[in-house]
Order: structure tokens, then sequence, then C-alpha cells
């Protein structure tokens, strides 16, 4: 069984931990300045909290599993002790940034394995796939065995598990936001009303995916943003229009700025006091924002 480092577990990470915990690894985790929401998914998925300092030296591997923003960082970080094992980089990240990521550990003696992880934090097996490539690519694989997160070599070159992950990624997250902005605009011109009955005739699916990309964009666009920007970098290198994934991420950076300006309302499942009108839904929060 392996030793493995992880940073730095949020939802996703702490699933990802937890999976390898499951089938006997030991998952170290650096709590030091993490939210007591981090804390709680790290001492839930049985992760062993140890300084950073720490944490390096003891770990064959180590995980990267952090908002798009950060990868940069977390690799130099690691790359400034002189870590020499499995470097896995397993964010939401451009082939090109993939790059600067490789170059930083590899320059310091790490090995670095590609990683894009698809589906939702997996807890339960069959709805999650992290996807690998690169030399030792099959190493990594192994460590997860008959877990829940399903592990399988993305076949191509070294970045093939990132470009993946953007491909993949342009479509379900982007589809999302297009489908924001196509309800404020019938909202914005007056004919809301018109497009949720013409939809609920030839597209009935849509008016609640739009309640669902609503939700979603509230609690995460503020990581999204950073994916998204990616995505359009990842077009650009491939002589491919961008505008669309640039797009998306100013739209998820309003969803994600009207939602934190919404943090302290009453929620929609209180107690309205006489006199107060409901408050608003999310979907109205995040459609306002967008017009």
């Amino acid at each position: 069984m392996a030793t493995v480092g992880l940073l730095h577990p949020g939802e996703m990470g702490a699933a990802v931990g937890g999976c390898l915990v499951s089938v006997g690894h030991t998952v170290l985790w650096d709590p030091t300045g993490r939210s007591r929401a981090s804390t709680g998914r790290a001492l839930a998925a049985e992760l062993t909290g140890v300084p950073f300092d720490a944490l390096v030296p003891r770990c064959s591997v180590i995980f990267s599993v952090c908002p798009p923003h950060a990868a940069l960082d977390v690799a130099r970080r690691v790359a400034a002790t002189g870590y020499a094992g499995i470097y896995v980089d397993a964010n939401a990240i451009s082939v090109a940034t993939a790059e600067q990521v490789s170059a930083i550990v590899t320059a310091a003696g790490a090995a670095y394995v590609d990683g894009g992880i698809i589906g939702p934090p997996p807890e339960i097996a069959g709805h999650t796939r992290i996807y690998l490539s690169g030399p030792r690519a099959t190493e990594v694989l192994a460590l997860f065995g008959r877990s829940a997160l399903q592990a399988r070599i993305a076949e191509g070159p070294l970045y093939a598990a990132s470009a993946l992950k953007m491909a993949y990624a342009a479509w379900t997250k982007g589809t999302g936001a297009l489908l924001l902005a196509a309800r404020a605009l019938a909202r914005a011109e007056g004919v809301e009303r018109t497009l949720l009955a013409e939809w609920a005739l030839s597209q009935p699916a849509l008016a609640k995916q739009s309640e669902r990309s609503a939700e979603s964009a509230a609690a995460k666009g503020w990581r999204w943003v950073a994916e998204m920007e990616e995505i359009a970098a990842s077009m650009t290198s491939a002589g491919l229009p961008a505008g669309f994934h640039e797009a998306a991420a100013d739209i998820y950076d309003r969803a994600a700025h009207a939602s934190a300006e919404q943090t302290g309302r009453p929620s929609g499942g209180g107690r309205v006091r006489s006199g107060e009108s409901d408050p608003p839904s999310t979907l109205d929060t995040v459609i306002s924002a967008l017009m």
C-alpha cells in the first residue's frame, strides 16, 4: 500500500482521497489554513492531516486536486521541496497549463502524470472516472483498485487527460452557461413566458435544466470561471474560436458575484414575516445578474 499526498481536498478532492483510503492507502493532507468544511470532509474521508513540510517527504505520489487557477501555485510549492516522486495534476486545466505544471515539477526531480476527472465526487461506483496519461500513468491507475473512482488511461500524447477534460467540460459546463444566457435574453426581451411554453412543447427538459444550471452556477461558478478560461485557451491553441467559452466565463463570474451578494438573505424554506415578499429564487438571482 502507498502513502499518497492530496493537495488540497475540496469536495472532489476529499472524495478522491476517500477512494484511495477505501482500498488501503494512507492519504495525507495539510489542514493548515483550511476551512472547517474542508476539515470535516477530510475527517469523513479518513484522511490524515499533517503539515505540508512533513507530508511531501512521506509520499510516493502527490495528487493536486484544486481550483484551476491554483494549479501552478500548488506545483511550485511542491517543486520547491525537491519532491522526486510522482506528481499527478488532476485539475481542469488546458494542455498549455499542464505543460507548465509538468515543467515545474519535473525540473525539481518529480515524474509528471496528467489527470482529468469526469463526473461528480466519487461516492458511488460507476459514476466518476479519472483519466490518466503519461509514461507512469499505469502506476497511478493501479492505486485505485476496486474503489468507487474508476481509473482509465487516456490514449494519446502526454497531456491527453487534460485535453479530454477540456473537450468534455466544453460541452457540459459550456452548455449550462449558454442555457442561462438564452433564458436571460428571453427575459430581457419580455418573452420568457412564451419561451417556457415553447420549451414545454418542443424541449420539455430545458426549463428544469435551466434551473439546475442556475443552482450550479451560483454554487460553483467561482471555480468554473477559470475552467472556462482554460477551455478558451485550449480552443485558441487548436485554432478554434475561443469566444464562446470566454463568454461562459463571464456568465459564471456574474453568477458567482450575484450568489455572494445574496448571502444572508432569508432562505427559500424559511418563514417570511408579514409584509415581506418572498426572497428571489436562485434562478431569478442568476438571470438578473446576467441582464
